[in-house]
């Protein structure tokens, strides 16, 4: 398959409860943030899902700001 390019960031990693957030600022794209929801074992996706969202709405952050997809995808789109 071969490489696609090279993707250079600098993460900031912050905790809060049982949740990862990831500050990624990344060159040439600009600042990202993503959140990891450590599940319990008797914990659904949906139950992450509902805790991320909880945490988008504390930081103001809308449905339209959403991205999905590999930093690499959209270096190459751009």
């Amino acid at each position: 398959m071969g490489i696609k390019g090279e993707v250079k960031k600098i993460r900031t990693l912050f905790i809060f409860e049982r949740t990862r957030i990831h500050i990624d600022s990344v060159e040439d794209l600009g600042d990202f943030m993503e959140l990891e929801v450590c599940l319990r074992d008797d914990e659904s996706a949906a139950d992450g899902e509902r805790v991320a969202n909880d945490i988008r709405q504390k930081l103001g952050i809308e449905n339209e700001d959403l991205l999905e997809g590999a930093y690499m995808d959209m270096l190459n789109k751009s």
